[in-house]
């Protein structure tokens, strides 16, 4: 489109160039003159004004094959609400001509062009007028019109790009009323355009606005192939960045709709789930795409349009109004043009006017229904002929309606604007303008280029009172109204004000609806629609977006352990802070429970009454040994050591009711060493009482007697020193780094459950204390290895190599279970290997000796300790 703009420029260079080098027309323009396309309206005047209105909106196919030289052509399709757009140019201009305090010296003019809703046909119009070449003006000769420094128009904003790339290199300034492309506020391409509609940037962030209010976040979008569909929906969908609303999908009308295409858009907005659709079309393209929404009878849409047709009465009609009845879009700020709705109706179809306007009869007949023409041949058969006597009432046809000026105001505007520019010029002090030396503007040769400077500064007030001024880059302030479409009683359209939108440059946004007033898509006042890919998820659970899709469907996900959600559709899950956890609904942080190994427990109580009985098993077997010390089973068994090492078995099971209840400064220093000391001397006990048994039956050499030096008193010596080395380690390791209460989850160090438990301290301190005993331990078992082949009758090493296999396995085992436990587990598996290596070295090295106590006492005899 652009290259076809620039094509235009090139081939018309040479008329520009002569036309605006000269001072005048030229009467020898006339062989210059561009070829014209359907009619235009003229009247004479100081400076004449140009206006493109699509009177048509279908133009005629171009002859490619260049053979011939094209003749005057016609467009079709009349188009009442554009020639309302003309009438509004004259009847401001009328109305400035009369104003005596608005340029009273000069006269305006104007020439008006119908475009036929086509970017060649437009391009052609403006063309001509701005050279002065229009000789298809009824009441003029061949280069008699003026050219036309400046250009209300067009109602496209494809065809404005193109007619203001062409004359913006001539500073040929051009005043839309209807073209809000955002594209067009590009000053550095478009240095001399103008425009009285607020560009489409503020459409699309109104309509953004208006769907996070709504909490539409799944929406469709629709628009036509031009560029005032294709940059609206660009812009909306940057505004839509960021603010959670997803597109579910976005199709586009094309220029020539086709049965099949239009069937294919429908179908896809049936099939979505989406409810929302914004439609950002011009009134054709929207009425092609409403015709086949209709056919297929969808009521349940909520539509949302722009403000190109959401005024369009032809598409408010009673038989579209189930489907479209509640469509929400943002219109043009309305008007009240005091006067225009009679200047409206004045026209009437006599041979005078008619000659002057070429458009009255096509009016005429549109509206009545009748045909105005001389030859009834050539008219439809069910047409009468029209008398001439009709009178057009105000507001009983599109033409006539007055209850909706919009882009009618927006004319009204561009013209004023042109009238307070050509005032400022005139008011111009003399040496102090603003071109070369403090030069003003020639009013009798006005440069096009003059007029763009003082369009830059207009600041007036129009007479219905609004202020207008242009920014720099040509475009107005934004002001809109959200119209909502309500049903009334007779089964018509009322297009009802809700809300409004106001928005400028650097000025924050003004963004209000009466949500009480809204009629809803299918006409339904109930509640807000609801138009979401994905269900918020419940409190509890998070987002989770499905690969592959918009931000907008999504899964919803549990929150893990530890996190929570305490609102409907959270992104995301919190952590709980420290010491608390999340509830099972996971939409809460409760405290966490403390936990340790208590006597009120199942498994605190079992292991208490084991430990209990461990030691009041030990207590009885001292008991026995005590009351049978004079038997030769206890002295040969070596009483004092089998007293001791009772005492510190008894010791070992008593232990065990340390590591139960609370975890206090105390008791876990006393856990640890008592529990460290106590097998200590049990090991060293038997350490001490396997090597009296293997020397004394190992010393083989005559007169050899090792056995002094294992007498009682240097048994009981060697078990002090080893048992006073671990009483070492122990307060070395309570002086620098005691084991002290802690708190940790159990799970990574945080859980539903803090679980109080006894740090070490010091590991290296603990590994000692573990690494001592396993030496002493294996030590024994090397020792009771050795002596396992003594006499059948004296069994005490094997014995003592049997418990020591089961106290080294126990040992062994633990490492791993007390590295994998959770929480108070950890402690019950440290309980149970101390109670279960001290009952191992209980029944294995007393329970025999017991029963030959007190069940075999026959056997308890010298004599059968003797024997082999």
């Amino acid at each position: 489109m652009y290259l076809c703009g620039w094509l235009w420029l090139l081939c018309c260079l040479p008329i520009l160039g002569y036309v605006w080098g000269q001072s005048g027309g030229g009467g020898g323009a006339c062989r210059l003159m561009a070829n014209p396309i359907s009619g235009s309206v003229y009247r004479a005047g100081d400076v004449v004004i140009g206006g493109l209105f699509p009177v048509h909106v279908e133009a005629p196919l171009p002859e490619q094959e260049f053979r011939s030289i094209e003749g005057n052509v016609t467009c079709t399709k009349f188009y009442q609400r554009a020639y309302r757009w003309l009438q509004t140019m004259i009847f401001a201009v009328e109305e400035i001509n009369r104003d005596p305090f608005l340029l009273p010296n000069l006269t305006l003019g104007f020439l008006a062009a119908d475009t036929c809703l086509a970017e060649g046909t437009t391009l052609g119009a403006a063309l001509t007028m701005v050279t002065g070449q229009e000789a298809s003006v009824a009441g003029t000769e061949c280069g008699a019109t003026p050219e036309v420094p400046v250009v209300i128009g067009d109602a496209r904003s494809s065809a404005s790009i193109v007619v203001a790339q062409t004359l913006g290199p001539f500073d040929l300034p051009m005043v839309s009323y209807f073209a809000s492309c955002a594209c067009l506020s590009d000053n550095w391409r478009y240095p001399s355009f103008f425009r009285t509609i607020p560009s489409d940037a503020f459409q699309a962030r109104g309509m953004a606005r208006l769907l996070h209010q709504l909490g539409w976040e799944w929406v469709g979008l629709v628009s036509g192939d031009d560029d005032y569909g294709k940059f609206g929906v660009q812009m909306l969908l940057q505004d839509l960045q960021g603010s959670g609303v997803c597109v579910a999908y976005a199709e586009v009308i094309p220029k020539v709709p086709s049965q099949r295409r239009m069937k294919h858009i429908v179908d896809t907005i049936r099939g979505s789930t989406a409810r929302v659709v914004v439609t950002f079309a011009i009134s054709q393209d929207a009425r092609a795409l409403m015709e086949e929404v209709v056919r297929q009878n969808i009521t349940d849409r909520q539509w949302i349009a722009s403000e190109a047709w959401v005024t369009y009465s032809t598409l408010s009609s009673p038989k579209n109004l189930p489907s479209l009845a509640g469509t929400i879009g943002f219109a043009l700020k309305k008007a009240v043009i005091h006067s225009l709705g009679p200047f409206l109706t004045r026209l009437r179809p006599d041979g005078e006017y008619q000659k002057s306007d070429p458009f009255l009869r096509e009016l005429w007949e549109e509206i009545f229904g009748c045909s105005l023409g001389i030859d009834l041949s050539m008219t439809p058969s069910s047409r009468r002929q029209c008398t001439g006597s009709e009178v057009i009432g105000e507001g009983e046809s599109q033409y006539a309606d007055v209850s909706q000026l919009r882009a009618s105001y927006n004319v009204y505007k561009a013209v004023y604007a042109i009238a307070h520019a050509i005032q400022d010029m005139v008011a111009c002090p003399p040496g102090e303008g603003p071109f070369n030396s403090g030069q003003c503007p020639d009013i009798r040769k006005l440069q096009p280029s003059q007029i763009a400077h003082y369009l830059r500064r207009v600041n007036f007030s129009t007479p219905v009172g609004d202020l207008i001024h242009f920014d720099m880059n040509g475009n107005p302030p934004a002001s809109y109204d959200i119209i909502n479409w309500h049903v009334t009683h007779e089964g018509t359209a009322e297009f009802v004000q809700v809300g409004h939108f106001l928005s400028s440059v650097g000025v924050d946004d003004q963004f209000h609806i009466n949500m009480e007033k809204v009629v809803w898509g299918g006409g339904s006042r109930d509640e807000v629609p609801v138009s979401i890919c994905s269900a918020a998820c419940p409190p509890g659970t998070r987002h989770a977006v499905q690969k592959g899709r918009p931000v907008c469907c999504f899964d919803c996900l549990s929150c893990a352990e530890g996190e929570i959600s305490n609102t409907t559709g959270s992104v995301e899950c919190s952590r709980c802070p420290e010491r608390f956890w999340s509830n099972p609904d996971r939409t809460a942080c409760v405290p966490q429970l403390v936990d340790f190994l208590s006597y009120s427990d199942t498994m605190g109580v079992i292991l208490s009454v084991i430990s209990v009985s461990g030691a009041t098993l030990t207590a009885g077997a001292l008991a026995t040994f005590f009351y049978h010390r004079h038997t030769p089973l206890v002295k040969a068994n070596n009483s004092e050591l089998s007293f001791l090492l009772l005492l510190s078995l008894k010791l070992c099971f008593l232990c065990a009711l340390v590591f139960i209840g609370r975890p206090k400064p105390w008791t876990c220093m006393l856990r640890h060493t008592l529990f460290g000391i106590s097998f200590v001397f049990c090991i060293s006990c038997l350490l001490s009482r396997t090597v009296v048994v293997l020397v004394a039956f190992r010393a083989t050499l005559p007169g050899e007697n090792l056995m002094r030096y294992f007498s009682p008193a240097q048994q009981r010596m060697g078990i002090s020193i080893c048992t006073l080395i671990q009483v070492l380690i122990c307060v070395l390791w309570l002086a620098l780094a005691p084991p002290r209460p802690a708190e940790r989850g159990d799970r990574e160090g945080r859980g539903p459950r803090v679980v109080l438990e006894c740090d070490v301290g010091s590991v290296v301190g603990f590994s000692l204390v573990l690494g001592y005993i396993g030496l002493l331990a294996s030590l024994c078992l090397l020792l009771a290895f050795l002596a396992r082949k003594l006499p059948d009758n004296f069994n005490e090493a094997k014995l003592i190599t049997f418990s020591m296999l089961i106290f080294c396995a126990v040992w062994i085992s633990f490492v791993p279970a007390y590295v994998s436990s959770p929480g108070k587990y950890t402690v019950a598996v440290e309980i149970f290997a101390i109670l279960a290596s001290s009952f191992g070295l209980l029944f294995c090295l007393f329970a025999p000796k017991c029963f030959i106590i007190l069940l075999r006492p026959e056997r308890n005899t010298k004599k059968h300790m003797m024997d082999k």
